[in-house]
């Protein structure tokens, strides 16, 4: 599996790109299919440069959640190679408002004048205006779905275990709630070729058997705040229990944000995770 990051100018975000499978093990000139998760404010350059070089096709843009700096850039590219974008029912109401739905006071129809992610939106170029809802939404998990290109993962995503395995063009995405940071944060452990349980080894010179995207989260020493709309302080803990303590500790993580990390290093290291 190859796991690819491209750092967005605003805030920083990971933007990954995943692919199953090695390139040797493709013909030439037939494209490998990956998907895209996190598509920040101003990573499309850098993405469509990275499809090119390794020969992928996107199947598929997801969303670890609906905030704006995670999601600003997903219509342009879901636009650009006919894809939609995937994203947990709860978060789906967040697109259509990426500013008010994450900063207290930032009206949806106002300037990007409030608020440090609005300043910092407008510091990197990208005007409200500007934002595009993604013309094709489909979602999983509670509150509704377009199940068509879902497959019952493991516990068949019930409360008791929260994955829905998505079959995404051909590269299989287990897809963990982990509500907290938002309603709809999402967990995503992309599957490796013959990789049921997507529990392999940590990522090594750019290929990856085992590794999870965290969003907003799990980061290096530290998770996501909840003090922002539709964050919850228990809830957070619970999955900090239930769902990230759940984890195998091989797991490489890939943060919303900031350097990468195990999920074995945060056990040991993070405070946020002692005595869950």
């Amino acid at each position: 599996m190859d796991v690819f990051l491209v750092v967005a100018p605003v805030f920083g975000t990971n933007c990954t790109i995943v692919a199953p499978g090695s390139r040797d093990a493709v013909p030439d000139g037939v494209p490998r299919p990956c998907v895209i998760v996190d598509a920040g404010a101003g990573v499309v350059p850098g993405v469509v440069a990275l499809v090119r070089e390794h020969g992928l096709s996107p199947t598929a843009v997801l969303a670890t959640h609906g905030h704006a700096d995670h999601t600003w850039d997903a219509a342009e590219l879901c636009d650009l190679y006919g894809v939609p974008l995937w994203i947990h029912a709860a978060d789906a109401y967040r697109l259509a408002d990426p500013l008010g739905t994450i900063e207290h006071g930032t009206p949806a129809d106002g300037p990007l004048t409030s608020g440090p992610l609005a300043l910092a939106l407008a510091a990197g170029g990208a005007r409200r205006e500007d934002y595009r809802e993604p013309g094709e939404v489909r979602t999983f998990g509670s509150g509704g779905g377009s199940g068509a290109s879902v497959v019952p993962g493991p516990g068949g995503g019930s409360t008791a275990d929260p994955r829905v395995r998505l079959d995404l063009g051909g590269v299989l995405v287990d897809a963990l709630h982990a509500p907290g940071h938002t309603q709809g944060s999402t967990l995503y452990l992309p599957l490796g070729a013959g990789d049921e349980h997507g529990t392999s080894g940590p990522a090594r010179d750019g290929q990856a058997a085992g590794v999870v995207l965290a969003g907003d989260v799990l980061f290096a020493g530290s998770v996501g705040r909840t003090d922002l709309p539709g964050g919850d302080g228990e809830t957070m803990q619970r999955t900090l229990r239930d769902v990230v303590g759940q984890l195998d500790e091989a797991l490489q993580v890939v943060p919303g944000h900031g350097p990468l990390t195990t999920v074995g290093r945060e056990r040991r290291t993070n405070p946020y995770l002692r005595g869950l």
